[in-house]
């Protein structure tokens, strides 16, 4: 039994180490996720010991807050996700978040495989290497005043594409870790299975909301149409596990039909406090489940090397390759926008472990992995844009 006074200190080391971290990546110029999962790697049993092994183990306080801020985060992609803006991307961020998926997918997989894991956790692993962070991506882009640039509308048009197709690929590698290894026949009846949740809830339900989303507005309490949304949100994410999908899959598919209401613009402010309060504990309870004992080798180190550059490289080179047609300066802007992983892969990570497919080690190294590419990223970006002539006008939009 958790002693409520233990646990609300706990809350609080968590909470507060995850402000300072965030303040301090971002003076630094780097994403705040990057400096919350540091704090977390601080205060867990790693350095600090501030947070014990058995008050992050899988059905604690801890470990719920966490599920529920992730939960959350990815609810509120989806509310900035909309069908709209999948058909205005256009065919150049079609083939970059294609191929942004496809090459480091197979890379990934072929890594791991080459690695000694078998097919199914293989494919889980190499899961870890698609999706690209829209978030940290979009906050290096504005920071640079260069979101009116074309490249940069290639960029989120592709990462939209590419957090859908991630979602899908991370629905069936999280159904494939039954133990029964690889099976081709399974592999395509869960893609089927997983193609007809994502398009008879995510597709159907936004065109549904679109037509009519006055409803939302006939209760008379000033935060109802949040608590229907989150309603909403929970609901689904307790659906897509009983289709063997992860639950963010679900809570991504509620935010994308919240998207199409009246209220979408209200529904993001409103919903930023919970953010602010619960997504906070997903990074740093996600840092103090790093060993860094199994960083410290020359081994863990070589490893963590060669796997971040195939990250790189293969987002870089998925993304190249469907912007060619904005010349070889545009493609490589492209390319490397598409490079950071963050939060996406980090989430991966956490469910690789929870579900005993990765080990401590390997945990380590795809979170390492995962922030090392949201640290390249802004750099590399800020240099290309200025060699290419200057950044766009700052948006003063607010």
């Amino acid at each position: 039994m958790h002693h409520a006074a233990d646990i609300l200190l706990t809350l609080f080391i968590v909470f507060v180490a995850a402000q300072i971290g965030g303040e301090i990546a971002q003076r630094l110029k780097l994403p705040g996720v990057v400096g919350e999962i540091a704090a977390g790697c601080v205060v867990g049993p790693s350095l600090l010991g501030w947070i014990a092994p058995e008050q992050i183990a899988t059905g604690t306080p801890l470990d719920v807050l966490a599920e529920i801020g992730v939960v959350l985060l990815l609810f509120a992609v989806g509310l900035e996700t909309r069908l709209e803006d999948l058909k205005k991307v256009g065919k150049v961020a079609f083939l970059v978040g294609i191929l942004g998926v496809l090459v480091p997918f197979g890379l990934g997989g072929v890594w791991a495989h080459a690695s000694g894991y078998d097919w199914g956790k293989s494919l889980f692993i190499a899961a870890a290497f698609v999706a690209t962070s829209a978030g940290i991506t979009a906050r290096v882009l504005q920071e640079l005043n260069a979101l009116q640039r074309t490249e940069s509308k290639v960029i989120l048009g592709a990462a939209v594409i590419d957090d859908i197709l991630a979602m899908l690929l991370l629905g069936v590698v999280v159904s494939l870790q039954g133990g029964e290894g690889f099976n081709a026949m399974h592999l395509i009846t869960t893609l089927v299975g997983a193609i007809g949740f994502i398009a008879v809830i995510g597709f159907g339900g936004a065109r549904a909301m679109r037509w009519n989303s006055s409803w939302l507005d006939k209760p008379h309490g000033q935060h109802s149409a949040l608590a229907i949304v989150l309603a909403l949100c929970l609901g689904l994410a307790y659906v897509s596990t009983l289709f063997g999908l992860a639950a963010i899959i679900g809570a991504f598919l509620a935010g994308m039909i919240a998207s199409e209401t009246r209220q979408q613009h209200t529904l993001e402010k409103q919903v930023q406090p919970l953010l602010a309060l619960l997504t906070p504990f997903f990074f740093v309870i996600t840092g103090s489940k790093i060993d860094l004992q199994q960083l410290a080798s020359a081994d863990a180190l070589i490893t963590l090397s060669v796997v971040t550059v195939i990250a790189i490289i293969s987002k870089l080179a998925g993304g190249f390759l469907g912007a060619l047609s904005l010349g070889k300066r545009g493609a490589t802007i492209v390319g490397f926008g598409m490079v950071p992983r963050g939060e996406v892969g980090v989430v991966i990570a956490s469910l690789g472990l929870a579900a005993g497919v990765f080990s401590d080690r390997t945990y380590a190294i795809i979170v390492a992995m995962s922030l090392l590419t949201a640290m390249v990223t802004p750099p590399v970006l800020a240099v290309l844009l200025k060699r290419d002539g200057g950044v766009a006008e700052p948006d003063t939009r607010g």
